[in-house]
């Protein structure tokens, strides 16, 4: 599935968008060398946002646990996460940010499931 998730103007270099209008939610994030990314919203180790993350080489570090995830990969790196984050394909188009969603199972933290 393919869908318009937003536009670049409502990016913030540096900075993550959670998109709740898909199960699981997702985040979005514009790095500061301008490449756009998504992923899975929620950390594989607890329920916590991404979006609210730190953004760094391409990196997003969970701000409850300080896992980080590849926003390449959708890999951790650290614990205490073990499981990796789906990786969304993006696509830009004038303005708008769209996203085509992983068929792949979604790694959800213990607790919470899909609606």
């Amino acid at each position: 599935m393919t869908f318009r998730a937003c536009s670049l103007q409502d990016l913030t270099p540096g900075e993550g968008l959670r998109i709740d209008s898909v199960s699981p939610p997702i985040a979005v994030f514009l790095t500061e060398e301008g490449t756009v990314h998504a992923i899975d919203d929620t950390c594989t180790h607890q329920d916590a946002s991404l979006a609210v993350g730190w953004v760094e080489d391409c990196r997003v570090e969970c701000p409850l646990h300080e896992s980080t995830f590849s926003l390449l990969t959708g890999e951790v790196d650290q614990p205490p996460a073990k499981r990796p984050v789906r990786v969304h394909q993006v696509s830009v188009d004038g303005d708008d940010v769209f996203v085509e969603l992983s068929q792949d199972t979604p790694h959800l933290p213990p607790g919470v499931s899909l609606p």
